[in-house]
């Protein structure tokens, strides 16, 4: 006798024996039971879910000799031919191949006839979204009124094609992916009924690869076993699959974790010359950190059907020490790059430019200590940010003593920002009074500022070369502009430049005082200069863009309280 594949052979024949459908065959049951079956059934779903198979054990459980009964007995004249598929009262009936309209108008003939030995004459139409739109519209009407004998199955992967006609006059049961679990578990039974030892990982990696479809898990297994029942071991199983082991996924986000850069590549490089799809691989990783996300936000167990409790257990311990906001960064740039990997010419190329951008981004803040520290920024923006390079300024510091110009604020590779201490610290790191020798210090910065500008705009760097540094207090240069008019036009109209470049080359603000130092007036800036310097000094801090990327938002007012 010729094989008989394990789809064909443990076929479910009573609905008890369909997995994870519950919600179908139930209803069917119940229907049967109170007497109240539709004329017409749809049954929708993905490929391998058991839509035919219902419909078959529908069509027994109607014709069966004691029946209609939910339980078909499955020895009688009528299950047994329905079983064998030689039915002469159950047609089962190709829609792909049998879909013109004089076909359906030979079936719409036929059906006047009485069944030859059953109760009911069944129509099982497999892939029914594929009749025309001819041979739909003449159904129409035998389908809304058939004969008392007839009953009409139908299963289709693709309901959105069938006409709402059809639609309307059929009851519609929308069959489920079946979950992997359920699958794994399905698969260690009848394992054990043909005498096979098969792992749990094994398994599980069987499910994971079958998408939800029973038929296609059952296929993966007979070709499995066809190679040999003494080699099934877990490597060997993931190649015949053509899968991703599971460990270079774990071993390569902890490598991104750890910011290990060679270690990502060395791992990019196995993939590549195992001979795997590096698509496959790809999308396999974005789906591995999706579930890490999952399980750092403790998500509900029904949200991680897709894991294996293992699985589960080993993806716990590799994100307790890693912040949400870390894995979110990564599992947003790997998705914005999945369409270019996806339709690129050399995915190897394309899946290392990814990290190497990963591996450039600078780790996101905790959205709470994001928020806290702008909260003080928005309230003492003086105090804050001077406080926020006294790191900077307290590791530049020589053997003497004597403090060097503080460095602008920047996060540590941790993804905690230089201000979480200094959030806390308001006092200034230096006091940049005269004659104090950081004022020398001031001074040189200020010429590095002026010289920095020259290589572009020499034009404003000779307008500043005529300005007067008076102080450099509270992380601040404070320079009066006392020239002509031109000179106090150019400046003016830079602030903007000149106040980034202060901040990159110094780490300073900048205040400027157009009153002339030898005026009467004080050489201090009004009010709202003061606070359209402080608003500039805020806007380009980096604790605001930092809100500004994270929430992918924009600044419309900054309001100083």
């Amino acid at each position: 006798m010729a094989y008989l594949v394990l789809a064909r052979k443990y076929r479910p024949q009573t609905f008890a024996d369909v997995v994870s459908q519950e919600h179908v065959t139930r209803t069917l049951e119940n229907a049967i039971r109170g007497g109240r079956m539709a004329h017409a059934i749809l049954f929708s779903g993905p490929r391998g879910t058991g839509k035919t198979t219902i419909a078959r054990i529908l069509a027994k459980a109607m014709n069966c000799q004691s029946g209609p009964t939910p339980v078909p007995c499955n020895t009688c004249h009528s299950c047994l031919d329905i079983t064998a598929g030689r039915g002469a009262d159950v047609f089962e009936i190709d829609g792909a191949s049998n879909n013109s309209v004089d076909q359906v108008r030979e079936l719409r003939d036929n059906i006047r006839y009485m069944p030859a030995h059953s109760r009911y004459k069944i129509y099982i139409i497999d892939e029914v979204h594929m009749l025309s739109i001819a041979a739909f519209n003449a159904l129409l009407k035998t389908l809304e009124e058939p004969p008392a004998h007839v009953m009409f199955f139908f299963a289709t992967t693709e309901a959105h094609k069938i006409p709402i006609t059809i639609l309307s006059r059929c009851q519609r049961h929308d069959l489920k992916r079946i979950d992997l679990a359920a699958i794994s578990e399905h698969l260690e039974c009848l394992c054990r009924k043909e005498g096979i030892d098969i792992s749990s990982e094994n398994r599980w990696a069987i499910a994971r690869e079958s998408g939800g479809s029973m038929r296609d898990a059952l296929s993966l297994l007979d070709h499995i076993l066809a190679w040999g029942r003494d080699q099934l071991d877990d490597e060997w199983v993931i190649n015949l699959l053509g899968g991703t082991d599971r460990r270079l996924l774990f071993d390569l986000s902890e490598a991104v974790f750890a910011r290990d850069m060679p270690r990502v590549l060395a791992i990019i490089d196995r993939v590549y010359r195992n001979g795997h799809d590096l698509k496959r691989f790809f999308a396999d990783l974005l789906m591995h950190f999706r579930h890490l996300m999952l399980v750092k936000m403790e998500s509900r167990p029904e949200v991680l059907t897709d894991l294996s409790a293992a699985d589960i257990d080993t993806m716990g311990r590799q994100v307790a020490a890693v912040s949400i906001a870390l894995i979110e960064q990564v599992f947003g740039l790997l998705f914005k790059a999945e369409a270019g990997v996806r339709h690129a010419p050399q995915p190897r190329l394309a899946i290392e430019m990814v990290f190497f951008k990963i591996h450039q981004t600078t780790p996101a803040l905790p959205i709470d200590l994001l928020i806290d520290c702008l909260d003080r920024l928005l309230k003492e923006p003086d105090r804050v940010m001077s406080a926020a390079t006294v790191p900077a300024a307290q590791a530049g510091a020589g053997e003497a003593g004597t403090p060097s110009v503080p460095a602008p604020p920047s996060r540590s590779t941790g993804g905690q920002p230089a201000c979480g201490t200094a959030c806390t610290d308001p006092k200034p790191s230096v006091d940049r009074g005269g004659g104090h020798p950081a004022a020398s210090a001031a001074a040189e910065g200020w010429e590095a500022v002026i010289a920095m500008i020259a290589k572009s705009k020499p034009a404003i760097a000779a307008a500043l070369s005529r300005a007067q540094l008076v102080s450099a207090s509270q992380q601040l240069f404070q320079v009066v502009v006392n020239d002509n008019d031109y000179t106090v036009n150019m400046v003016k109209k830079n602030q903007a430049l000149i106040e980034a470049a202060c901040r990159e080359q110094a780490g300073f603000g900048i205040q400027f005082d157009f009153g002339g130092a030898d005026s009467n007036e004080p050489s201090m800036l009004t009010a709202k200069q003061k606070m359209d310097a402080v608003r500039l000094r805020l806007l380009n801090h980096p604790l605001v863009a930092d809100a500004v990327e994270i929430f992918a938002g924009k600044i419309d007012e900054i309001n100083v309280r």
